[in-house]
């Protein structure tokens, strides 16, 4: 038997916002997303929300990622995140999240974080909470632009594909180890490992969990690494086993809101 690793879902469950929301802003002040883009978004990642893992819709939702990506320069995507992480990342992140993912690290085990976001986004995320492992979205490249090709998409059971991989490659028992997750669309993530946590769950999860009596925790204290390192939260690994669109198009709104509000201001 091998050893066990823990695997977290990114979006509102590490951090208390999505990623497309934290990077959509910087993203249209640059110019890699317009105005038009924003209710197309929406419109996806609704539909994803709806249809939840259901194969049709996450490959609508896929193919949609790739041709909005298309021709953006990869450098210039990582400058971005790079640039913003701390300010739009590192405020957000659980104290809860933090301080579980070192019980899980300090008993031994691998962390991993597993999100549908692309890698250029949640690499740098994770190396915020001294993650080196992820299972991410990629993307085709081509002569240093998204071509507008996935490679691997990282939603639904294509996250249980990339983790049974990754279990074989590295001796890792699934049935010792955890997963959690916000969401009713990463069932298949949680049902993979013996031991699924089900984070700020949303109904469907909720009811899920209820049904097959897994842990169900509350995240609820979102603060920046250096206070966390400071007062440094107690979330006990034991205690746990007991117990991409719509955030860019708000980010845009609100982006476009403020940037109204200011030009009013300006020539009143």
């Amino acid at each position: 038997m091998g050893r066990g690793a823990a695997f977290f879902d990114l979006d509102k469950t590490v951090i208390a916002k999505s990623s497309a929301l934290a990077f959509g802003r910087p993203f249209y002040r640059d110019g890699l997303i317009t105005r038009r883009d924003v209710v197309k978004s929406a419109y996806a990642q609704l539909m994803f929300r709806l249809g939840g893992t259901d194969e049709q819709t996450m490959a609508r939702t896929r193919d949609y990622l790739a041709a909005l990506c298309k021709g953006w320069p990869v450098e210039q995507v990582r400058q971005i995140v790079a640039e913003t992480l701390h300010e739009l990342i590192n405020p957000y992140v659980y104290a809860e999240a933090a301080a579980l993912i070192e019980e899980h690290q300090a008993a031994g085990r691998d962390v991993v974080l597993v999100s549908a976001s692309g890698e250029e986004m949640v690499r740098p995320i994770g190396e915020l909470l001294g993650i080196t492992d992820v299972i991410a979205t990629r993307m085709s490249v081509e002569d240093g632009r998204y071509s507008g090709q996935v490679e691997f998409y990282a939603a639904g059971p294509s996250k249980v594909e990339a983790v049974s991989r990754m279990a074989e490659e590295r001796g890792y028992d699934l049935a010792d180890s955890y997963a959690y997750s916000d969401s009713y669309t990463d069932r298949p993530l949680l049902e993979c490992v013996g031991h699924p946590t089900a984070v700020n769950p949303d109904r469907q999860l909720r009811k899920l969990a209820a049904e097959n009596a897994w842990p169900v925790l509350e995240f609820r204290h979102p603060i920046p690494l250096g206070r966390r390192l400071r007062e440094r939260p107690a979330v006990p690994v034991a205690a746990a086993a007991l117990g991409v669109g719509v955030g860019v198009a708000i980010g845009i709104a609100w982006y476009g809101r403020h940037r109204r509000t200011r030009t009013a201001s300006t020539t009143a």
